[in-house]
């Protein structure tokens, strides 16, 4: 199975080879906002004359956009624009006419109705002082030294890494991978250089093939499992809230930057929004890392995953839970089990949004006309089952799979409340190969797998 895959390795890089990776995103950017004001003033120009009553046909030629036609452009004016353009790499530039190109696609097929979600705004100009320095190579030399300790870009030359490369060296070696581009990106106060591989990846195969395991994410608990396991959320930016007030204040209390007047920023206020900036990296890295070691396990472990498709960007509207909601990484979870689930080859169900996994009773089916977000136990009226509500949610999600069976492929649920979950017993059970013939029907007790130990436990 190919597939493509990223590796990360951060650098550590001497003063002359910063200011060489600087230089090519400098250019990178030179070449964006050239392209951009010359697109910016052609299209400007064409308004004015249509506000005059200019024909159609007798407007000032548009300009093409793609990603051809704006290089063409730039290889007939870079000895005007830049004449310093022979000291750095041709993919610097290539890189700002790239993002561009992307951009005004975006932003055009959002007009349009093409593009999904909310609407994408013009690109705008890149500043110096506010864009990240990023640049990004597809031809030439790129590769990794055979020490695993060193990189070679082009124009670049060698650059040590921080850790070893040795997880892709091995697959260079063994001719598994093959990197198609490699992009040197600051972030945090420190250079990493990204490769996208393409990666011929074994059949994987799941701990436990049969295995059908729910996922409800949440704040209090980053992720409740119909196994009855209870992932703790581990708050890191609570927890880092402290010291980044404290930060934040110390940078306050120096001469910061002012576009008003022209001023530029004092040292001292560099260094501190340094200081700054490496604290919510450091933040963004301990949440990158706990969830991709969840979400490996659950795809390395259970057949097949089922999840919610929460609208995340609904609930950060919640000016109170927002910022638990963001540092969780609701969407972050769903994203990676989505590729990891294909890697290891289960797979990955998704719940309709509007399915009622809170409200429903894991016992006997019966849904409750209302449930208040303070209620943590589900207590059903019908049958008296009393659980956690979050346990109870992750049975429900879990039982979907036969459903997702019978109904072929897609969402369940789609009618929201008025879909209500069967008994458990009614509900046919498509088995895993090996275990049965597909589509055998199996029953399963109608108070469900795990209602007496939750009961012990909600107790």
């Amino acid at each position: 199975m190919k597939t493509f895959q990223a590796y990360r390795f951060a650098l550590d890089l001497t003063v002359a080879q910063e200011r060489a990776v600087l230089a090519h995103a400098g250019a990178a950017r030179v070449a964006h906002n050239w392209a951009l004001a010359r697109l910016k003033a052609v299209m400007d120009q064409r308004g004015a004359e249509r506000s005059y009553g200019v024909p159609d046909e007798l407007l000032t030629p548009s300009l093409s956009w793609s990603l051809p036609a704006l290089r063409k452009a730039w290889n007939a004016a870079k000895d005007n624009v830049a004449p310093w353009w022979p000291e750095v790499s041709k993919e610097a530039f290539n890189t700002g006419l790239d993002a561009l190109a992307r951009g005004l696609k975006n932003w055009a097929d959002s007009r349009n109705g093409a593009r999904a979600g909310r609407p994408v705004g013009f690109p705008r100009f890149k500043s110096r002082h506010r864009t990240t320095p990023s640049v990004r190579f597809t031809t030439g030399a790129i590769r990794v030294e055979p020490d695993r300790m060193h990189v070679v870009l082009p124009r670049l030359g060698r650059l040590k890494l921080h850790e070893s490369a040795r997880k892709l060296a091995r697959r260079l070696e063994a001719g598994t991978a093959r990197i198609m581009s490699a992009t040197a990106r600051r972030h945090g106060g420190r250079w990493r250089v990204a490769f996208t591989v393409e990666v011929e990846r074994s059949e994987g195969v799941p701990a436990r093939p049969c295995s059908v395991v729910g996922v409800d994410v949440g704040i209090k608990h980053l992720a409740v499992l119909s196994t009855g396991e209870f992932v703790d959320n581990p708050r890191h930016l609570t927890s880092a809230q402290q010291r980044l007030r404290a930060l934040g204040r110390a940078l306050s209390r120096k001469t910061g930057p002012d576009r008003r007047t022209g001023r530029r920023p004092s040292k001292r206020w560099e260094r501190a929004a340094a200081r700054l900036g490496r604290a919510h990296a450091r933040v963004a890295n301990l949440r990158r890392d706990g969830l991709h070691k969840l979400t490996t396990r659950l795809a390395a472990t259970h057949g097949t995953v089922v999840v919610e498709d929460l609208n995340v960007t609904g609930m950060l509207a919640n000016r109170r839970l927002a910022r638990h909601i963001a540092d969780a990484g609701f969407a972050e979870i769903r994203r990676q089990l989505a590729y990891k689930t294909s890697w290891n080859g289960g797979r990955l169900l998704t719940a309709d949004r509007w399915y009622p996994s809170s409200k429903t009773c894991s016992g006997c089916g019966a849904v409750k006309t209302k449930l208040a977000l303070h209620e943590r136990t589900y207590q059903c009226q019908a049958c008296g089952l009393v659980i956690d509500r979050d346990h109870n949610a992750s049975l429900n999600l879990a039982a979907l799979a036969a459903e997702f069976d019978s109904a072929g492929s897609g969402p369940v649920a789609a009618r929201g409340a008025d879909q209500k979950t069967r008994v458990r017993g009614q509900v046919a059970m498509k088995r895993e190969p090996g275990t049965a013939s597909a589509g055998q029907t199996g029953t399963v007790p109608p108070q469900g797998r795990t209602t007496d130990r939750a009961l012990t436990r909600a107790h």
